[in-house]
């Protein structure tokens, strides 16, 4: 008997169906939509003067000329033109998640098209700075930024747009 429940549980494990796929999650929940195809920051805009935040702003306007409170969650321009970049050359302290070995990346202040704020955020894997240019369209992105046993973590990233890529 002690055979047969042997046997019965190795035939069950090998048939037993296979694992789910990785649940996608946002590596910080608000800060971006989770559509890979059309993804976009999530931001608040003040109902009294027009001004744009990221990180969302939960409380008041931060405009120093507006005293106002009535604040509404918005999603934000998904392109921008790149206003400045540089060269992350270190591993930076945890809780970042860099990759092991670490590899240098480059980082772009993107001035949002429709909005006119800046927003600081990594390039995407592969575009160091000698692919970037002051003035050229950029795109947000999401990209993988580590995994676990259940998830799969995504974050945000800025890329040049086809029309830049297509234009060198």
């Amino acid at each position: 008997m002690r055979g047969l429940a042997v046997r019965w549980n190795v035939f069950y494990f090998m048939n037993a169906s296979p694992m789910p796929d990785k649940t996608n999650s946002p590596a910080v929940d608000g800060l971006f939509t989770m559509d890979h195809g059309e993804a976009r920051l999530l931001g608040t805009k003040c109902r009294a003067c027009g001004t744009y935040f990221f990180p969302a702003e939960k409380t008041f306007c931060r405009n120093p000329d507006c005293d106002q409170a009535d604040l509404e969650e918005v999603q934000l321009s998904r392109t921008g033109k790149l206003w400045s970049y540089t060269s992350a050359n270190y591993k930076p302290p945890a809780p970042f998640v860099a990759k092991d070995p670490f590899e240098p990346f480059a980082i772009a202040a993107v001035e949002l098209e429709e909005e006119g704020i800046t927003i600081l955020g990594q390039v995407a894997d592969g575009i160091g700075v000698d692919a970037l240019e002051a003035g050229m369209p950029m795109e947000l992105v999401l990209r993988e930024l580590y995994q676990d046993d259940e998830h799969i973590y995504l974050t945000w990233n800025w890329k040049p747009t086809n029309d830049a890529a297509g234009g060198e």
